[in-house]
């Protein structure tokens, strides 16, 4: 859990970097480099470990959850140019909810009565800071192709979650990583040929710094998704609003409303409830 905690604040401060590099250059220019830098650094960590080249089933795998990433972190990366940082994380909390129900569809996991308040506590949270926002704010275009954006990344985001799980028990976290970012250069490049444009240095900075948080934070959730169900690592997602809150006010000045704390304090509530391992029934004094 800690490994997937770790994952989850890598992340979090990749998409404040991201936000600032796809506001400069567009989501997708951003996103292809990223994938691009990221690949050039987890391909020579796989190599170094001398893994062959994947089965076919194998391979299936990664090609398919790779597909559902790159349009998962392309339609989330233009939604936070188009919404704060931290009000886009916690819509898209309502992938770890589903999450936990295609686990049970698709994995055979058996959802317990903690996971599901766990997930309901987590999802109260976002609908807490959503009904904020929707209270102080006008919607316009820009504001509903945001949401629109983030909705649909939400749910493709929640079924990387239960493809993460499968990949794991095969791969190693490298290998994931590799495939991961390697799959999204080549499908994000055919389109670049007509929207690419060039970043300037500190982009690149950006972009840099994004690609590192990226491949650490791939190769800690897949480490983390091989050792444990995802019904216990699902909730943890929820404290990633806790770090796109600090990072949103660092990096853009984005100030937290008192929806947003109150949401917040039940996000981690919820985490706590993940946390929480059942007690052992007793069947005698302790000698």
């Amino acid at each position: 859990m800690a490994m997937a905690t770790l994952a989850v604040a890598n992340l979090s401060l990749m998409d404040a970097y991201m936000k600032s590099a796809a506001l400069a250059v567009g989501a997708l220019t951003a996103a292809w480099l990223r994938s691009a830098i990221a690949t050039g650094i987890a391909l020579p960590l796989w190599l170094a470990r001398g893994r062959r080249w994947p089965d076919r089933q194998v391979l299936k795998l990664h090609l398919q959850r790779s597909v559902v990433a790159t349009f998962m972190a392309l339609t989330f990366f233009y939604a936070i140019t188009k919404l704060p940082l931290a009000e886009a994380i916690a819509i898209s909390f309502v992938a770890p909810l589903i999450a936990l129900y295609l686990a049970r569809v698709l994995l055979g996991e058996t959802i317990s009565r903690q996971a599901v308040i766990a997930s309901l506590l987590g999802f109260a949270g976002t609908l807490v800071i959503i009904g904020g926002k929707m209270g102080q704010s006008d919607f316009d275009r820009d504001t509903a192709l945001g949401l629109a954006a983030i909705l649909v990344s939400a749910l493709l985001y929640a079924y990387s979650f239960i493809l993460i799980r499968r990949q794991s028990q095969v791969a190693g976290p490298a290998e994931i990583a590799t495939f991961h970012s390697g799959v999204s250069v080549i499908l994000l490049g055919l389109a670049v040929p007509f929207l690419f444009e060039m970043p300037d240095r500190s982009t690149l900075v950006d972009l840099t710094a994004a690609a590192v948080l990226t491949v650490a934070g791939a190769m800690a959730f897949a480490w983390a998704y091989a050792r444990a169900e995802a019904q216990v690592l699902v909730p943890l997602e929820y404290s990633g609003f806790l770090w796109a809150s600090l990072f949103g006010w660092i990096f853009f000045t984005e100030k937290l409303t008192t929806p947003t704390i109150i949401g917040t304090a039940i996000i981690v509530a919820s985490c706590w409830v993940a946390a929480r391992k059942p007690r052992a029934p007793t069947t005698g004094r302790r000698i």
